[in-house]
């Protein structure tokens, strides 16, 4: 089980980055003390994001968590109604997917069902 993902999120764009994350059914967790000042971490089902609050956050290309919402449809059109851009991506496996822009850049993948197991 992957119990979380970091992202570096430069500090102005905390706040949104929480509320983007929060509309696909994560909620904001308390960090540990020590490090509290330094990170946002939010969370759903046991699995969390972890936002690193740097001010020249690194922004991969092509890498990005993925979030498997069974409301696709009404997840989509949540983050699209706060302002987020959502592009639309290719059908995988026979589900919908799409790709929400990150304040600051980069993407989360938003997929409608997890891939069919290999085993």
């Amino acid at each position: 089980m992957l119990h979380h993902v970091s992202l570096e999120v430069e500090p102005e764009h905390v706040d949104r980055t929480v509320e983007l994350f929060g509309l696909l059914g994560f909620e904001r967790v308390p960090a540990p003390d020590p490090i509290a000042a330094f990170v946002t971490w939010v969370d759903r089902d046991g699995t969390q994001i972890h936002l690193i609050h740097t001010p020249e956050a690194t922004v991969p290309q092509l890498g990005h968590p993925a979030v498997v919402a069974p409301d696709f449809g009404a997840s989509v059109e949540r983050l699209r109604q706060a302002g987020f851009e959502v592009e639309g991506a290719e059908e995988l496996w026979g589900e919908q997917r799409a790709f929400a822009l990150l304040p600051g850049g980069g993407r989360v993948e938003v997929m409608a069902a997890p891939p069919p197991s290999a085993g």
